[in-house]
């Protein structure tokens, strides 16, 4: 109980300190462009408790969490499969180190011309971006499966989805947790780009209309509630990171013990 009461101090320290800096230097700001931290909390609660919250922030919500499990399905899908075959490998990975150096904002206006300016659009421009390091992660983690228990596993009969299950996935699987956690970072960065293109909802495309309506707090108020999100996602990921791993970090404990 101390000690996890101690990792939520030291979890909460360095931001309590650095609102606390940005609080106190803005307390006297005149600036029109750099409002206090107080006009902006005062903006945020204004703004965000009412008809923006099922208006912009649940739509891009849906649309991050559309476009990221899309993109982990077909990424750990086609992993498995390039990760296991030598062949498919050496015949795929040109392809994929090319795709994967493609900015995935600079798809956006391309990827309108097919998927027009609605929710497809950004959960293409999404699952693009989202794709990749899961992909590399899966086909890393899958190469790297222990010979000896493969050949273990074929010799007790352990043959198709019982074999991919138990041993190639669960094996992967930490590299596998890795790429997610890269991949949501992108996905949020993602759906804000998405949204400034022709949009008439979400965060991305409120953020942009406070700042073409030289609306500072309320622009500085959308920036910090990104922020606030993408901690909530990040908190949501490790929960479900940890249960799903819970063997992998039980292991190490053990191994470190």
């Amino acid at each position: 109980m101390i000690g996890a009461a101690r990792r939520v101090v030291a979890a909460l320290a360095l931001p309590v300190v650095l609102f606390a800096i940005w609080y106190f230097a803005t307390e006297n700001s005149t600036s029109f462009y750099v409002p206090s931290l107080r006009a902006i909390l005062g903006s945020f609660g204004e703004v965000w408790t009412g008809d923006r919250l099922t208006s912009d922030v649940v739509p891009s919500v849906l649309r991050l969490l559309c476009g990221y499990l899309i993109a982990v399905v077909i990424a750990v899908s086609a992993g498995v499969v390039i990760g296991s075959n030598r062949r498919i490998r050496a015949f795929a990975e040109p392809v994929l180190e090319f795709l994967r150096a493609i900015p995935p904002p600079v798809l956006v206006p391309i990827i309108m011309l097919f998927a027009g300016i609605g929710d497809l659009m950004k959960i293409t421009v999404i699952v693009f971006g989202c794709v990749w390091p899961v992909l590399l992660n899966t086909v890393e983690g899958v190469r790297a499966v222990d010979a000896v228990l493969l050949d273990t596993a074929h010799s007790y009969g352990i043959r198709g989805l019982a074999r991919l299950r138990h041993l190639v996935l669960r094996s992967a699987s930490p590299q596998i947790f890795t790429g997610m956690r890269q991949a949501l970072s992108l996905g949020i960065i993602l759906m804000v780009i998405s949204e400034m293109f022709a949009a008439s909802n979400g965060l991305g495309f409120a953020v942009v209309q406070f700042q073409r309506s030289f609306a500072i707090p309320e622009m500085w108020s959308g920036i910090l509630l990104l922020g606030l999100l993408g901690v909530l996602l990040s908190l949501v990921f490790r929960l479900v990171e940890n249960r799903a791993l819970s063997w992998y970090h039980g292991r190490r404990r053990s191994q470190r013990s």
